[in-house]
């Protein structure tokens, strides 16, 4: 585990520090800067992106993770690049061509007359939507040589960095709000660049039109695990999407800081999952279960009481955090609830995922896929359109979904390869989460209220106080009971 340990704890602090920018611009820069409509056109324009993605990347990236282990000499392996960085044009071409008949289906279909403003900057969807396509790509690329840092600084921190720039730019009258998407587009094709400046250093093949020898399995798999690729999407993006058929554009605000708080504990698991996917990958074609079952009860421990501590820190101290926020955001308390405990799962599940679509049962993750869609989407029109319970009904039709389906293929993986997580420190692990969330939720310091310059203060020293407390008791709990042989053992090396 010590690459893994030492590529994981890097990117961990990365996407920490992305998620503090990201945090700034989510409270204060966003709502303060450019408004409530202006952000809900740019979560709309980035939400659409991040749906056809997959599809633009064909799953190239999955593909790479999952066939260039297998090749052993010089000559295969550039073939299968070569073909790796054709096979998404197949795809973004066509689209480029048809763009405005794709435009004017999603303004006429999923938009309310007021938010039909939206189609002045659709260009930025299918080009973001492109970029993001080739920067998986090459992130791919560089993952398979074990190489994970660089890319994840540029996907996890460069674009909350680029936001903040262009932020600021519109703050200090550099650029105007409307000019905002398009100077954000700029960054995406920049990080594009830099990625595969980055990849080609890491491994730069020699072009070739030959197709490797297994070409057509390639092509099936990287059809097949489009489906895979998308789910993830279609959960979070597509509630986004909805909210601007019903609602105005603020609505669609609002819930995406309810997500992205919800979803701030999950930054371990988007760590590990870097180095873990080539890993698990390469375990599978050497046909070694036995590292596959460690990789997988390790990843799940370690990411439950990590995303443990982060869910009690997020969640006991929401009614705080969103009393420094602009009015009208306070109502996603309960949505952040939802979304982190649908993360939780996530986390609990390790590199189940990666085991699914790494191995020759890969074909599950069309069904799997399909049916995350379709479940989401029913969900999210009978508890948001029908019965009317508001972005508390997104977030709810998303932990449904998440659920149902990562109960699929947690019985899945073990039935297939007879392998869980599960194992007796799991039990404890959510038993501590779960007592100290109920001991801390619904307690503060009793703190007078006051402000400095009309800005509240008394909310951050009750967050302060109050995380001190949690980290302490939470921290010497998981110690005193070995949770994690990993932690505790990192812990006595610092210690000497």
């Amino acid at each position: 585990m010590g690459i893994i340990f030492k590529q994981s704890f890097k990117n961990t602090i990365v996407i920490y520090l992305g998620f503090l920018i990201g945090g700034l611009n989510t409270i204060f820069f966003y709502p303060g800067i450019l408004g409530e409509d202006f952000y809900g056109i740019v979560t709309v324009l980035l939400s659409y992106s991040n749906l056809i993605m997959p599809l633009m990347a064909l799953g190239v990236h999955y593909t790479i993770i999952k066939f260039f282990s297998v090749y052993q000499d010089k000559l295969e392996k550039d073939k299968f690049l070569s073909l790796a960085l054709i096979l998404p044009l197949f795809v973004a071409v066509p689209i480029g061509f048809l763009w405005d008949n794709i435009q004017n289906f999603i303004v006429e279909n999923f938009l309310t007359k007021e938010n039909e403003i939206i189609a002045d900057y659709t260009i930025v969807i299918y080009v973001v939507a492109v970029c993001c396509a080739y920067f998986e790509v090459f992130y791919a690329w560089s993952k398979v040589h074990l190489k994970t840092v660089v890319g994840n600084f540029l996907k996890e921190f460069y674009n909350r960095a680029a936001v903040l720039i262009s932020l600021l730019a519109v703050s200090f009258g550099l650029i105007t709000k409307t000019e905002f998407a398009f100077v954000l587009t700029g960054f995406y094709i920049i990080r594009t660049l830099i990625m595969m400046v980055y990849a080609f250093k890491v491994y730069f093949p020699k072009y070739t039109v030959s197709l490797p020898k297994n070409y057509k399995e390639i092509l099936a798999y990287s059809v097949f695990i489009i489906f895979a690729g998308s789910a993830g999407a279609v959960i979070l993006d597509i509630d986004k999407v909805m909210v601007t058929g019903k609602e105005a554009f603020s609505a669609a605000a609002y819930y995406t800081v309810a997500v992205f708080i919800g979803s701030f504990i999950e930054a371990p698991s988007r760590a590990l999952s870097q180095i873990l996917q080539p890993l698990t990958s390469k375990s599978l074609n050497e046909n070694n279960s036995t590292e596959v079952h460690n990789l997988y009860k390790k990843s799940s421990i370690n990411l439950l009481v990590v995303g443990g501590l982060f869910f009690l820190l997020i969640n006991c101290n929401i009614e705080e955090l969103f009393r420094i926020m602009p009015k009208g955001y306070e109502n996603g308390v309960l949505a952040v609830l939802l979304i982190s405990v649908a993360k939780m799962y996530n986390m609990f599940l390790g590199n189940n995922g990666p085991i699914i679509s790494n191995s020759r049962y890969y074909k599950i993750t069309f069904p799997l896929g399909v049916g995350t869609a379709v479940t989401v989407y029913f969900l999210n029109v009978l508890f948001y359109k029908k019965i009317n319970m508001s972005t508390d009904g997104l977030a709810l039709a998303t932990l449904i979904t998440i659920f149902i389906f990562n109960t699929i293929k947690l019985l899945f993986v073990y039935y297939k390869f007879k392998m869980n997580p599960i194992t007796k420190q799991t039990g404890v692990a959510l038993s501590v989460i779960t007592l100290m969330f109920f001991g801390f939720y619904f307690w503060n310091f009793s703190i007078p209220e006051f402000k400095v310059f009309n800005f509240p203060v008394d909310p951050f020293i009750n967050i302060g106080l109050k995380s001190v407390i949690i980290i302490v008791i939470y921290v010497l709990l998981m110690l005193k009971f070995k949770v994690s042989k990993q932690i505790n053992g990192l812990v006595s090396k610092f210690k000497r």
